[in-house]
């Protein structure tokens, strides 16, 4: 393999790499340092390069309503679960955590930048899906209004 293929292998296994070339706010020399896949000013020639390919980030604007529901924890006999992933379901039926719902332009994209952001603040996840119009992240009853201002502000 090329230096450059090895160069764009090794961005692709570190996500936040790739953002930040993407967002041009990578130091190359310290990205190459990092990656370690040859000498440090070969890679970084090779990550400029690959900067010069990617997307830039869309800073459109996202029509989101966010809202929070507490109490949320296992589905008893709940006909409206908030979230549902194999055989486990949770809904708003009297448990300790709270899920925040986003509803309008969601994307996967956007749950990892949520999932970014919560990492970043601390907020530990218990639970997270999307789907066609609905983001929802289950939190720690104490993270709920944390998590809603961090979903209001996120972009992807």
């Amino acid at each position: 393999m090329s230096l450059a293929a090895d160069t764009r292998e090794a961005v692709r296994a570190h996500p936040f790499v790739y953002e930040g070339l993407r967002a041009g706010v990578l130091n190359y020399s310290a990205a190459a340092r990092f990656l370690d896949v040859g000498e440090t000013d070969a890679v970084a020639a090779a990550l400029r390069r690959y900067a010069e390919e990617l997307p830039e980030r869309d800073a459109a604007e996202r029509e989101l309503r966010v809202t929070m529901h507490s109490g949320v924890g296992p589905a008893e006999d709940s006909d409206e679960p908030l979230l549902e992933v194999g055989e486990t379901a949770l809904a708003a039926d009297g448990g300790d955590a709270t899920a925040v719902v986003a509803t309008g332009d969601v994307s996967p994209d956007l749950l990892g930048t949520v999932l970014g952001r919560f990492a970043a603040a601390e907020i530990a996840v218990e639970a997270a899906a999307v789907g066609s119009d609905t983001l929802v992240v289950v939190v720690g009853r104490r993270d709920g209004p944390d998590a809603v201002r961090l979903i209001e502000q996120s972009e992807a």
